[in-house]
């Protein structure tokens, strides 16, 4: 399970571990009935490092290197789905262009809020109602430079973390080209006037992770609160989501554990015709089966985090790796509840929770379709 880990990963590995086993894994079943955000795991872990995984220590993140990021989300993925895509989309997604491309400025101004825990978190808004996977040619949220303000009107869906967030950084159109340099990033606090989040949205599973429409009717905020160059968000999203990937790729590895662990334990103490049913072939197969395809989704995950680390490119292994762990969780945990049989589909047995939060996994941050679609290119090129 540790590969090769550095001493230090494998400290935090167990840190990270210990801490999700002690304040997120036992909320899990009350923070999917409830729909409540734990926002106690996040007062906690902001001590940890788990609120600034990529940010620098200059702003009070953790600055972890990318294989003890992807720890951290798995752990927090074998705990609570729900706490860990919130997480995952604010390390992510909601911090990751303010480190990457933000000005020193706006660093200064919110990195240290979003990674302490005090506050509220980072989000990203990227999906429109009229587009899902094309960002280029979907977009229709526009920023038009007024004086020394941007104004911007439109509507997104779909964003994680919005009524829990400080700011949401907004893929917004910035002239009406439709080319590759229309698109940029600006940073939208959740205070200013004209922004509205809708209700959080009701879904399959990952009731805690709270996920809403928003939209923009003549918002206004300062020039200088564009991330990056104007004309650069489309690239900026982009290599933000190869990131994203290996965070829900190690969330799927997670969640896949944990169901696995529940469906091995299930077997070796319930029993049917006189035996156990781990000594059942069937069972073992597909116990044997998790047990595998875990281990390998994890060495694709490292290999990917690992090439993001040396600065490298790993746009092909991100893809790789998030869709191999994502539709491998899926089967991991469809066959936990087939161990479980009639116990499985019932709400007390966590493994029908695990289930539903997986299946997520193989839509958001690039459908399995559209990884698919990015290794066939890099594969051809």
């Amino acid at each position: 399970m540790d590969f090769d880990l550095s001493n230090e990963q494998r400290i935090w590995r167990k840190a990270v571990h210990d801490f999700v086993e002690k304040e997120v894994r036992p909320k899990a079943h009350e923070v999917d009935v409830t729909g409540e955000f734990n926002w106690n795991a996040v007062r906690k872990g902001g001590p940890l490092g788990l609120m600034g995984l990529n940010i620098p220590e200059e702003y009070g993140g953790a600055s972890v290197d990318a294989i003890s990021a992807a720890i951290a989300i798995e752990e927090l993925g074998w705990g609570c789905g729900s706490t860990a895509l919130a997480l995952a989309a604010h390390n992510g997604l909601g911090t990751a262009p303010l480190v990457l491309y933000g000005p020193e400025a706006l660093k200064k101004k919110w990195l240290p809020r979003v990674a302490s825990g005090r506050h509220k978190l980072g989000a990203l808004a990227l999906t429109e109602p009229g587009a899902g996977s094309d960002l280029q040619g979907g977009v229709r949220t526009k920023a038009e430079q007024r004086g020394k303000e941007w104004v911007i009107n439109g509507a997104k869906m779909w964003t994680t973390n919005a009524s829990i967030a400080e700011y949401i950084i907004t893929l917004v159109r910035t002239d009406t080209s439709g080319n590759s340099r229309s698109l940029s990033q600006i940073l939208v606090p959740t205070d200013t006037p004209g922004l509205t989040i809708g209700p959080a949205e009701k879904k399959m599973g990952l009731h805690g992770s709270p996920t809403h429409a928003v939209t923009f009717e003549d918002v206004r905020v300062p020039l200088d609160n564009l991330i990056g160059e104007k004309g650069h968000g489309l690239q900026q999203t982009l290599s933000t989501l190869d990131g994203g990937r290996i965070s829900i790729g190690a969330l799927s590895i997670g969640l896949a554990q944990a169901a696995y662990e529940h469906a091995l334990a299930y077997a070796k103490e319930r029993r049917a015709f006189g035996k156990r049913i781990a000594e059942f072939q069937a069972i073992q197969w597909m116990l044997a089966d998790a047990a595998t395809e875990i281990e390998a989704a994890r060495a694709l995950l490292y290999k990917a985090a690992w090439l993001k680390e040396e600065g490298r490119p790993y746009l092909k292994e991100a893809s790789m790796a998030k869709m191999f762990a994502t539709e491998m969780a899926e089967r991991v945990c469809r066959n936990a509840i087939q161990v479980h049989g009639g116990y499985g589909y019932s709400s007390e047995y966590p493994v029908e929770r695990i289930y539903r939060d997986a299946r997520l996994m193989t839509i958001g941050e690039g459908t399995s379709e559209i990884q698919r679609l990015v290794i066939a290119r890099q594969i051809l090129a």
